[in-house]
């Protein structure tokens, strides 16, 4: 766990920094930063899901692992808990609510997120999550002086998700082969390429209810292992 409790740390350490030159950015800066974070987060997405080539297992992924997260309604529990941290926390309406879930996703979809908690679990290796630190670091500072304090708040659900990859790895070791590593990480790409667009207002997706695609190539694995050892 060492790994992640350093990667909630830097976020909101990084974005306690960027709080302080919250309203100091005048508006035309801050769009053009938001759209500016938006290129550069859609080009990680790319390169991520470049990783893949099998196309038919990724659209098969997104396809149930969207219909799951849709029944479950991840992207509506985020939103509430934003909204409710909202409330209590700023005058302005949904001001938090959008940079909690906007980071929270980011900080949560990527390959470094996965494949680090899986090594920190499994090895105790934690390399990788203190890389994604200085980086979700960084970024929390840009993006906490462009959205605001909804971004500090990200760390939680980054502290919870990774923190249940990390406990769980050692379950999941048997499924986790690099095939499906690199499976999982391009569908995360994706969805890191959704997010991008969100930045750009281009199209409103519900990204946080496409977070259980990432798992389905594991699932997958699983049971065609399974009905290969009968």
């Amino acid at each position: 766990m060492l790994g992640t409790v350093v990667n909630t740390l830097a976020i909101a350490g990084g974005s306690l920094i960027g709080l302080m030159f919250r309203g100091r950015i005048p508006v035309a800066y801050h769009q053009t930063v938001l759209h500016a974070i938006g290129l550069a987060v859609m080009l990680i997405g790319i390169t991520s899901a470049l990783k893949s080539g099998d196309i038919l297992l990724i659209i098969f992924s997104l396809a149930i692992g969207s219909v799951a997260g849709e029944y479950i309604g991840i992207e509506k529990w985020l939103e509430k808990l934003g909204s409710w941290l909202n409330t209590r926390l700023s005058k302005s309406e949904n001001e938090i609510t959008r940079g909690f879930v906007t980071a929270s996703l980011l900080y949560c979809v990527g390959s470094m997120a996965i494949v680090g908690s899986l090594e920190s679990g499994l090895f105790g290796n934690h390399q990788t999550l203190y890389a994604k630190s200085i980086l979700d670091g960084v970024a929390s500072v840009i993006f906490a002086s462009s959205l605001g304090w909804g971004v500090l708040f990200s760390a939680i659900p980054v502290l919870i998700y990774q923190g249940a990859l990390t406990l769980s790895a050692s379950v999941m070791k048997p499924f986790l082969t690099p095939l499906v590593v690199d499976q999982m990480s391009a569908v995360g790409g994706l969805l890191i390429l959704a997010i991008g667009i969100n930045l750009l207002e281009l199209k409103k997706i519900n990204v946080g209810n496409m977070l259980p695609a990432i798992f389905v190539p594991m699932i997958y694995f699983a049971i065609k292992t399974f009905f290969m050892t009968l």
